[in-house]
C-alpha cells in the first residue's frame, strides 16, 4: 500500500471525507496525522544532530543502572 499526504483547507474536509469514504476498506485507509509524532521527530533529529556533533553526555549502561537503582 502506498501513502499519501494532503493539506487541505477545513472547509474541504467533509466533502474529501464523503468522496475518500466512497472507496473499500480493502483500497484506501485514512490515517488521521499524529502531531506528536512530529514533535518527537523534531527531538530526535536534534538529538542526533547534537551526538553527531559531539555535544551529547553519554554514560555507560552500568552508570545508568546505578543511577535508576537511586531512585
Amino acid at each position: 500500500m502506498e501513502s499519501l499526504h494532503i493539506e487541505f483547507q477545513p472547509n474541504v474536509k467533509e466533502k474529501l471525507l464523503e468522496f475518500l469514504n466512497s472507496f473499500s476498506k480493502n483500497d484506501l485507509k485514512i490515517v488521521e496525522e499524529n502531531t506528536a509524532f512530529e514533535a518527537t521527530k523534531t527531538i530526535l533529529q536534534k538529538r542526533l544532530t547534537d551526538l553527531r556533533a559531539g555535544k551529547a553526555d553519554l554514560i555507560s549502561i552500568d552508570d545508568y543502572e546505578k543511577i535508576i537503582n537511586k531512585e
